[in-house]
């Protein structure tokens, strides 16, 4: 069978600090040799100011198969479906493609602000190459999916954020093109929609196209793909069997979470305030190697700062995700109020976790910060906590752990 992607030894070069690619008009570049005139004639390429997002990688994908890829964030995922989407061009290697290519990546790709939902979709379908009279056939099924149709005659720049996927994601899957690339925009709308989308991705799979599926959400990845690769440094490190690829995934997602939070470089924000270390304690404020479920837990965020003085209108968020990274709840000082208007420069936050209702396992976090309404420390992957069984209910007994991670409280009655 020949393939309907063939990519062979793809590799993409950022340089650091660099601007987004342009095209320059002579003035401005009269105007930056003018600035950096050396610059003119030896220019900047030093090793020490390049990476490769990409490096050496080599795949094919035959006609009908749902290849999912993951890894972790800056493992080289979205520059890949760039490059696959011909939105930016590789620094070496090649890419072939058999096949009109549908793709839903960044939020606002692929739409022009200015026109309405209903002229963005015949833009998409001529695109697509698909005449007036093919896309009018398909309008009724796009609208009615994407649920927009209250807004269909309104300039998409006034959509919010999952609107504006809703209906992306109906015309990338409606307009039948032959490759079907969708990124991790798709955590941008709703549950009901997320299962609405991978409903529609496996029936797109079932009628003999191809889907390439990027996403941190283990579940649906395996759900969905029977074959998946695995990213790491820009490098493809792993390509097979569905399973064993997220488990390698997982292995790498562990070791990065024994990385203390001081020495974690791959962190965002401006740094006002920055995370150095964590620990889980008992209800006691004693620390533990892990918590046991039905008991108080308390995390224990140490930070610091480079401020003279105290830190003003500080948030705090903690997102708990389960073994195959699925999103489980969310820790947030802003939801009851609790943003902090003043905390020393140095010093602990503790967020404190009633009954942790907890099936026993490993959990990861991700650590979110603003200081004064600014990024200042995000971090995915930050920590692990694992947890034991505890006797929640006080009879020694706990649901099955393979039914759900979570553990409710509740009681029966007949009437």
């Amino acid at each position: 069978m020949k393939p309907i992607i063939k990519v062979e030894h793809l590799g993409k070069q950022y340089r650091i600090g660099a601007r987004q690619e342009t095209y320059d008009t002579l003035r401005d570049s009269i105007a930056g040799a003018v600035r950096s005139p050396l610059k003119l004639f030896r220019g900047d390429q030093s090793a020490n100011n390049t990476i490769w997002a990409l490096d050496d990688v080599s795949f094919e994908v035959n006609p009908g198969e749902v290849l999912g890829i993951i890894g972790r964030n800056g493992a080289g995922k979205s520059t890949l479906l760039k490059i696959l989407s011909r939105i930016t061009d590789p620094t070496k290697g090649q890419v072939e493609l058999y096949g009109r290519v549908g793709c839903l990546l960044e939020v606002g790709t692929g739409f022009h602000p200015e026109l309405t939902g209903r002229e963005n979709v015949f833009l998409n379908g001529s695109m697509l190459g698909l005449n007036r009279r093919d896309i009018e056939r398909k309008f009724d099924q796009i609208i009615e999916f994407a649920g927009v149709d209250k807004f269909i005659d309104t300039p998409v720049k006034r959509y919010s954020s999952g609107m504006y996927v809703r209906l992306a994601f109906a015309v990338a899957a409606h307009l039948e093109p032959e490759i079907l690339i969708v990124d991790e925009v798709l955590a941008v709308g709703d549950a009901a929609f997320q299962k609405k989308c991978l409903g529609k991705m496996s029936d797109v799979a079932h009628e003999g196209r191809t889907v390439l599926f990027v996403s941190h959400n283990m579940a649906a990845i395996q759900s969905l793909c029977k074959r998946a690769l695995l990213l790491h440094a820009g490098k493809l490190v792993a390509d097979g069997d569905c399973k064993r690829v997220v488990d390698e995934y997982l292995q790498i997602v562990d070791q990065v979470s024994d990385v203390s939070l001081g020495e974690r470089s791959d962190r965002k924000g401006n740094q006002s305030l920055r995370f150095i270390g964590f620990e889980l304690r008992d209800a006691q404020e004693n620390c533990v190697a892990y918590g046991c479920s039905g008991q108080d837990v308390l995390i224990s965020l140490e930070y610091e700062s480079t401020a003279p003085t105290a830190l003003q209108n500080v948030h705090v968020a903690l997102g708990v995700h389960g073994r195959f990274d699925e999103n489980l709840f969310h820790l947030s000082t802003g939801v009851n109020g609790f943003d902090f208007q003043s905390v020393p420069a140095k010093g602990r936050i503790i967020c404190r976790i009633p009954r942790l209702p907890l099936q026993a396992g490993k959990y990861t976090f991700n650590l979110f910060c603003t200081v004064g309404g600014e990024v200042a420390d995000w971090i995915e992957n930050a920590g692990m906590i694992e947890v034991e069984a505890g006797d929640f209910f006080g009879s020694g007994k706990l649901p099955p752990a393979a039914q759900g991670a979570f553990i409710v409280q509740h009681s029966w009655s007949v009437s």
